[in-house]
């Protein structure tokens, strides 16, 4: 039989209200003030009692001032006492705390990261700049402090990572396919990006509000092929666009001379004027049309 490991539970957090500091001010204040006259009186007596029961007092209330604790408005510190973990402290103002408890400030304000520009290929193999804007926020202090190094350093690697990641799945423009692109579907893509960035700082207790593309281009090796390209796309869809329009107004134009016996053709004599129609509404310039005086024949 092999070796069995134990798997560890992630460590959550645990709310933790401390006590409220303000009646521990005054208390500290009172006693420590106490203290010192009492020392004070016993060195000029001198009187060895009043010297140490001064001290004492004195002492005790330092060592009793020294678990105050201020939080401010969107901050929580994180309590670990001997090591151990004892809960986290969200509520903001003065409390007080064991004074032998280590208190680690925990920012738990909303927070942007900007990925710098990356240079990657897209699902087709083509290089592309990508960068993406990341908003998140913690939300568990614990998995915070204890479950990674650094989570500020976490999620800035991790939604790098994931930028890459989605950058390599999906191509930069769908080329008139019914597949997803970077380009023509970001909506769908950012949300994919918004999972993909959450799954990968959960570890840390860090919940992803949004995630947008800040940056999408090819890259310069490759731009100026690829806007010639998009500018050939775009000449075919407009001269397919006008050829199915001009073949709607010959068709038309044919349908209404038959209709009101304006004139009758025959079948060549329909081939010239759709062709003569077509040159003229397909037709990049204006055309020099030629006046025919004479018979239609002519």
């Amino acid at each position: 039989m092999g070796d069995s490991k134990e798997v560890k539970t992630p460590l959550h957090e645990v709310a933790h209200d401390g006590v409220n500091g303000w009646p521990v001010l005054g208390l500290v204040i009172v006693v420590g003030l106490g203290g010192i006259a009492v020392l004070v009186r016993g060195i000029a007596e001198p009187s060895t009692v009043q010297v140490t029961l001064g001290a004492l007092a004195f002492a005790a209330a330092a060592i009793v001032a020294n678990g105050l604790t201020a939080v401010a408005p969107n901050e929580a510190r994180v309590l670990q006492l001997l090591g151990r973990y004892v809960g986290t402290i969200r509520a903001d103002g003065l409390r007080w705390v064991n004074p032998l408890t280590n208190r680690r400030k925990v920012s738990t304000r909303i927070r942007n990261h900007e990925t710098g520009v990356t240079k990657v290929n897209d699902a087709d193999g083509n290089p592309i700049e990508i960068a993406a804007v990341v908003v998140w926020q913690v939300a568990d202090t614990a998995q915070a402090v204890f479950g990674v190094d650094d989570f500020v350093a976490f999620v800035a690697m991790q939604s790098e990572a994931a930028v890459r990641h989605i950058a390599n799945s999906y191509p930069y423009d769908a080329h008139g396919t019914d597949q997803l692109s970077i380009r023509d579907n970001a909506d769908e893509i950012t949300e994919k990006l918004s999972a993909e960035i959450a799954a990968r700082v959960a570890p840390a207790g860090v919940r992803v509000i949004e995630s947008r593309i800040t940056h999408l281009a090819y890259a310069q090796e490759i731009a100026q092929a690829m806007l010639r390209r998009q500018q050939a796309n775009a000449v075919v869809a407009a001269r397919q666009r006008i050829v199915e329009g001009a073949v709607g107004m010959v068709e038309l134009a044919l349908n209404r001379l038959a209709a009101h016996d304006v004139v009758s053709l025959d079948e060549e004599r329909k081939a010239a004027m759709v062709s003569n129609l077509l040159v003229v509404l397909c037709g990049d310039r204006d055309t020099q049309p030629v006046v025919n005086t004479g018979t239609l024949y002519q």
